[in-house]
């Protein structure tokens, strides 16, 4: 768990941690994911392509990716964001944060979160694909990527995204320090 002060004023200086996800927040992240999309997405997409993208209910594989891999940003009150990694595989997916606490550090927190993740897995690097609003967030984190590609979410709508890889700086174990 990692555990966040200070957020900025509108944040009245309430303290952020983050938690590994349970089933019980599987609605809440789901919610957030939605609110987070149709509020940050919608000056680079087109909206028919965001209502299709955050259309319906949450699925049951959903549920299960969320207990699997999803940690979230709680303050005292509620869920304010959300992110997952795949350790297996260094992909890092889902990072959303509720639309009032965006530009609060929620998301680079929990960013940082998932890096210490995966650097104490051994992983040298982690990847994503970026919305194209988000990808300037990301290269402020330290991802490296401009092409763009074709993101096929599984509701059908393909929208274009930025895939961004970060190296990791890992720390040697003590037998390697010289």
């Amino acid at each position: 768990m990692l555990l966040i002060k200070g957020l900025s004023e509108r944040g009245r200086g309430s303290a952020v941690y983050i938690r590994k996800a349970t089933i019980d927040d599987a609605p809440t992240i789901f919610a957030i994911r939605r609110e987070a999309i149709r509020a940050r997405c919608r000056d680079h997409y087109p909206w028919q392509d965001l209502e299709t993208w955050t259309s319906g209910g949450m699925s049951e594989t959903f549920a299960r990716r969320v207990v699997d891999k999803f940690y979230v940003a709680v303050t005292a009150e509620h869920i304010v964001g959300t992110g997952m990694i795949d350790l297996a595989t260094g992909k890092v997916d889902a990072v959303f944060v509720q639309p009032e606490y965006m530009g609060r550090g929620v998301g680079r927190t929990m960013m940082a979160y998932l890096e210490g993740l995966a650097i104490s897995e051994g992983l040298e690097d982690i990847h994503l694909d970026a919305t194209l609003n988000a990808a300037p967030f990301y290269r402020a984190m330290g991802f490296e990527g401009n092409d763009t590609a074709v993101y096929e979410s599984s509701l059908g709508v393909s929208l274009a995204c930025v895939p961004m890889i970060k190296r990791l700086a890992l720390v040697p174990s003590a037998g390697e320090w010289k």
